[in-house]
């Protein structure tokens, strides 16, 4: 099992994007390898994708772009809770992934001493060596205390997972 400890900083804030129907909408290039713009940790590469890029890359994934399209109370997910992404790949491809994160932001209106949250653990699927992956990382806490999900360690599995993948626990810190 490797790990990639990364201090990476995301306030997610997804919105329309703007786009007129009329847009002509082109499929990405592929991605290089190795990958620009990564933090590299042995055979890992991660990178906290900006709104934009993020975007890009639902765009080309029912998946994350269904992730993205859950409401909440007639909201948007992410727009009413705070939100985090990582694209993560592997020189060697992984059984599964592994993500840990915190939810991190000011006290209350009053005291904006930082405080953690809670913590947010992701796991999904696996890749082939070289494949990117973006992982959508959600937390409980409303966006609009201006919480930012950090200090997000990636794992990248090679044996068979033993549990069930594809989940996404928030769990706050107790106070």
């Amino acid at each position: 099992m490797k790990r990639l400890g990364l201090i990476l900083l995301l306030v997610l804030s997804l919105s329309a994007s703007g786009a007129s129907a009329a847009s002509k909408i082109e499929p990405s290039p592929s991605p290089k390898w190795p990958p620009v713009g990564f933090t590299v940790k042995g055979e890992i590469y991660a990178k906290v994708p900006t709104v934009k890029e993020l975007v890009g890359i639902a765009s080309n994934s029912k998946v994350l772009t269904a992730q993205l399209a859950q409401k909440v109370d007639g909201v948007l997910i992410c727009q009413k809770y705070s939100c985090g992404a990582i694209t993560v790949a592997s020189t060697n491809g992984c059984s599964w992934w592994e993500v840990k994160s915190r939810v991190r932001g000011p006290k209350n209106l009053e005291d904006t001493t930082i405080i953690t949250f809670g913590t947010i653990r992701t796991t999904t699927t696996g890749t082939a060596k070289k494949v990117y992956k973006t992982i959508l990382l959600i937390s409980s806490e409303d966006i609009e205390r201006g919480n930012k999900i950090s200090n997000i360690n990636v794992i990248c599995h090679h044996a068979p997972a033993t549990e069930t993948l594809k989940t996404n626990v928030y769990t706050p810190t107790q106070s």
